[in-house]
This record gives C-alpha cells, sequence and structure tokens, in this order.
C-alpha cells in the first residue's frame, strides 16, 4: 500500500459527489428551460456550457488522480494473500525416465 493511495481515493471521492451533483442541477436546469430550448438554441447551448464548466474541474482531478484505481487493482492482484495457500512444488519425472500411456 502507497501512503498517497487514500489522499487520492478521497479526491475521487469527492469529486464523483461533486459531479453527480452537478448532474443531478443540470438535469433540473435542463428541464426547467422554455419548450423550444433544444440543443442548438442559445438558451439550451449556454446552460449545457455553464454545466460543462462547473464540471472541468472534478473532472480534471480524475485525470489527474484516476490511474491511482489501476496502481491499486495491480498491487492487489500481485500481492501475495494471507489467505492463499503458498504454492506447492510438483514432482517432475525423473531424467531419463519415460512414463507409457495407454489409450
Amino acid at each position: 500500500m502507497q501512503s498517497h493511495w487514500g489522499y487520492r481515493l478521497g479526491v475521487l471521492h469527492t469529486a464523483l459527489g461533486q459531479l453527480d451533483t452537478l448532474n443531478q442541477e443540470w438535469l433540473r436546469t435542463r428541464d426547467a428551460l422554455p419548450a423550444g430550448a433544444t440543443p442548438g438554441t442559445p438558451a439550451f447551448d449556454n446552460a449545457l456550457a455553464e454545466h460543462h464548466a462547473a464540471c472541468w474541474s472534478h473532472l480534471d482531478d480524475w485525470a489527474t488522480h484516476g490511474h491511482i484505481i489501476g496502481d491499486i487493482n495491480f498491487a492487489a492482484r500481485h500481492a501475495p494473500s494471507p489467505l492463499a495457500p503458498p504454492p506447492r512444488a510438483t514432482p517432475t519425472a525423473a531424467a531419463g525416465r519415460t512414463v507409457e500411456v495407454r489409450r
């Protein structure tokens, strides 16, 4: 385990929460737009641009720290487990001996 993992996971968790909140706000904003406000109209596009601008810093946190999830997964898959039995050596056939197999 690396000492910075906890901090970075905290940043990602906070950013994800903020993105979720911003998405809920966007859905309310979108639903409150006038009936004629569809993609391509100034009212819709301006509201969407404001939403995207609010999201950038949180997306940047994911771009900066998101790789840590892969790092943690890699470390977890390659760490020895106290729950797994140690690998057993399998006996090998003595050199020069052949074993006939009947089918």
